[in-house]
């Protein structure tokens, strides 16, 4: 199995600190933009979570509000709309800091992700196809389309199959190694268990790592599934969760900008003992583990017990920041080089038009890829709430949506969580963008106040 490329930048890498509560609050700054003049610590908690809370009850809704009015009508957007909402509750559930890491399905919370990702291209679909249809028409009848086989987030077609079909298509795989082992009267042997593994998935199934990063279809764990393509952190994610089906428990760790991962044992020097040729290790993880440019090459089982190992939430969230980047790069690819955090380096230059902050001049993106990376960033809060990095890049996405005062709040929030100089470097920023929201309010009611003057 192929080692995993960089699927995350340096500002939405996981690390254990970004969820601790002890992290100080500056909350002089959080409430100087939201007008309010509480000052301690315990005003700015209460804020933060019930922004957090915002997240999970109001954003899967906001995602179709724009489009809701026009397709009102529909009775298959109803039914879009609550799904949108359902799978976004269901992944919460599913990664609810309630539960046990353990207890967390890496499969399930994937799903949900598609589920919620495709109910909501669905939707606009829909939107469409019915606007088309009544503009044609020329009345406000109903649509012409069938109805739904479904109306639940667990019966929603995915590719042709429901979720629950998927996660027992992972059952499958794991009979196949089964059936692989019995029948060359293979014993339970560690290795020769993962030989099966290996030879059901990349052999007989045809599982493929897909040397196209940009292509959504490799991204999303069903569509793998389905395809036999997909990017390595979703190969590795398969190849965990058939071996647990096995009870056989892999783990993984973050080395460089891959993410290895080996079957957990008390004794990981048998992990790099070579046999026909290959370690474990090796055969796990493929290729890299020989390549002197990778960092693999230099592991140990010495250096290998040192590894902080992932857990399934983190796995979850190296999944989610991959979506983040891949739907940003597919909205922003009409403005060639522009980045999130562009418009922070450019905030002291008056005479950069490209980055200056106005709303006549926001560069063109991608609405419908916006609003999936947008979603995709709102999961990535839920799961890392402390994440500042991965805050400030959702304060940015929601300004190029032009949503000013949700960017003001997150900003706001972000520098509560963030280091000093990055605090330092956010603040002119969030000052000229709440002028901004001011200015767009302005605007906004003089253009209210014109049609009722007409």
């Amino acid at each position: 199995m192929a080692c995993l490329p960089p699927l995350m930048t340096s500002s939405t890498a996981i690390c254990s600190a970004d969820c601790d509560d002890r992290l100080p609050y500056r909350s002089l700054r959080y409430d100087r933009w939201n007008g309010c003049d509480e000052k301690n610590t315990k005003s700015t908690r209460s804020k933060y979570q019930r922004r957090r809370r915002s997240l999970v009850l109001g954003s899967a809704s906001s995602a179709s509000a724009s489009a809701s009015a026009s397709a009102s009508a529909s009775p298959r957007s109803h039914i879009y709309q609550q799904v949108l909402k359902a799978a976004r509750q269901k992944f919460t559930q599913e990664i609810s800091f309630q539960s046990k890491d353990k207890d967390v399905s890496l499969a399930k919370a994937l799903l949900y992700i598609a589920a919620e990702d495709e109910a909501f291209m669905a939707f606009n679909r829909e939107t469409d196809a019915f606007s088309i249809h009544n503009e044609r028409k020329g009345v406000s009848g109903s649509s012409t389309s069938q109805d739904l086989a479904w109306n639940t987030v667990e019966g929603m077609s995915l590719a042709g199959k429901n979720i629950h079909e998927w996660q027992a298509e992972l059952d499958a795989i794991a009979k196949e190694v089964e059936a692989e082992l019995i029948s060359k009267d293979i014993g339970c042997h560690l290795a020769q268990v993962l030989e099966a593994v290996n030879v059901v998935l990349f052999e007989s199934r045809g599982f493929r790592r897909s040397p196209v990063l940009g292509d959504a279809k490799n991204s999303y764990l069903h569509l793998v599934l389905s395809s036999g393509s997909g990017i390595a952190i979703m190969l590795s994610i398969i190849y965990i969760e058939v071996c647990r089906r096995l009870s056989l428990t892999i783990v993984g760790s973050r080395v460089g900008e891959e993410f290895l991962i080996w079957p957990q044992t008390g004794y990981p020097e048998e992990l790099f003992k070579v046999t026909s040729g290959h370690s474990l290790f090796a055969i796990v993880n493929g290729r890299c583990v020989e390549d002197p440019r990778s960092k693999a090459s230099d592991l140990t089982s010495n250096s290998l017990s040192g590894l902080e190992i992932a857990t399934n939430r983190d796995i979850i969230g190296i999944a989610l920041a991959n979506l983040v980047r891949l739907h940003w790069k597919h909205a922003s690819r009409s403005t060639h080089g522009l980045m999130l955090t562009s418009p922070l380096r450019h905030v002291h230059n008056a005479h950069d038009k490209l980055y200056k902050i106005t709303d006549s001049k926001a560069p063109l993106l991608r609405p419908q890829e916006l609003r999936l990376a947008i979603m995709a960033s709102e999961r990535l809060l839920i799961l890392q709430p402390h994440n500042w990095a991965s805050r400030r890049d959702h304060g940015m996405m929601l300004y190029y949506n032009r949503e000013y005062g949700k960017a003001v709040q997150e900003l706001s929030i972000c520098m509560a969580f963030a280091p000093e100089e990055e605090a330092e470097v956010l603040e002119p920023f969030v000052e000229k963008l709440h002028l901004l929201r001011l200015e767009s309010s302005w605007k906004s009611l003089e253009h209210s106040s014109q049609l009722k003057v007409s």
